[in-house]
């Protein structure tokens, strides 16, 4: 063997080997079973450990879409414990960022109680809706689905650490099903806050693009943790009723793709809408496209699930994906 065909013989073998680190790489999704949210919760943390964040501007985006409780909703108490577990991490700040869809953001947040915990600890609030121009960053890219981009909270994704906090629901308005993908909707600007106005949720509902516009919008907004509280859930209508399901889970994951691949597959257990049921899990189209656009695991083998006790382990061996 010349040294020419050496090199390219160890630089092919390197090659293939990185290639072999790169795709054996997956994403943990845990997941733990109960009827006590406040026992879910402490045996999930007690494995899901949040990093050191003394110092850190820490940003939440729970789920307030509108003024209906629990699974419409974020539950109140779900919220208190991260905000606990985050305080004990000595962050620099904690705030909270959310526009409400179906109802005023402001009475959404006094009536589910997010008003009272803000003030109980000490954290910030940030109505997206009373947000000023100078506070949004506009995202427009070549390709994308939406007609004038859209535009994120420079706040929010400027934070050094993000905690999504979803529910388990379908979605009649099509984007199908929402779950940690979709709650960022409610992270983007509904309206221009110049001239000439321009309604962005407007666009984004008449739109039959609107699955791809979903995973479009995470692709811009950093993600660090996942909750999904799936104590109770919809399995149809959505977002803010539905035929009323108790999994009695609580997960957590770093990847949004892959927490939702299995929240959808937690909806088909139970028996869902025609298009969730539709297909591989994979194929529903907030997937596929966050997928193709690198936000996550990119097929069912990319994902790991952890149970972390026997009841979550029974619902693991029965998940298809």
């Amino acid at each position: 063997m010349t040294p020419m065909m050496l090199k390219i013989f160890i630089g092919t073998l390197c090659a293939l080997m990185f290639c072999s680190v790169v795709w054996a790489q997956t994403s943990r999704v845990y997941m733990v079973k109960g009827s006590e949210r406040q026992d879910v919760l402490e045996r999930l943390f007690a494995v899901v450990e949040l990093p050191d964040l003394t110092g850190k501007k820490v940003a939440i985006k729970p789920n307030f879409n509108s003024n209906d409780p629990f699974p419409a909703t974020t539950h109140p108490d779900t919220l208190e414990f991260i905000i606990k577990k985050i305080k004990e991490k000595k962050p620099a700040s904690i705030t909270i960022f959310e526009r409400s869809g179906m109802g005023d953001t402001d009475e959404v947040l006094a009536s589910r109680g997010v008003r009272a915990l803000a003030a109980k600890y000490g954290i910030g609030i940030v109505n997206l809706d009373t947000l000023p121009a100078e506070g949004w960053k506009r995202i427009k890219e070549k390709d994308m689905h939406w007609n004038i981009g859209f535009l994120v909270p420079k706040e929010l994704v400027g934070a050094d650490y993000i905690i999504n906090i979803c529910c388990l629901k379908t979605h009649r308005f099509g984007g199908d099903f929402t779950l940690s993908l979709k709650n960022n909707v409610g992270s983007v600007a509904k309206w221009k806050p110049d001239a000439p106005p321009y309604n962005y949720m407007w666009e984004l509902h008449a739109s039959p693009s609107q699955r791809i516009m979903i995973a479009e919008i995470n692709k811009y907004i950093p993600c660090h943790l996942v909750i999904m509280d799936a104590i109770q859930g919809f399995a149809d209508q959505g977002p803010e009723k539905g035929r009323l399901i108790k999994p009695g889970l609580i997960l957590a994951s770093s990847d949004r793709v892959a927490i939702d691949a299995v929240g959808v597959s937690i909806l088909r257990s139970y028996g869902t809408t025609a298009k969730v049921s539709r297909g591989r899990v994979f194929a529903q189209d907030q997937l596929k496209h966050a997928a193709a656009l690198g936000i996550g695991a990119r097929s069912e083998k990319d994902i790991e699930l952890v149970p972390l006790d026997d009841g979550a382990k029974q619902v693991v061996n029965a998940l298809r994906f």
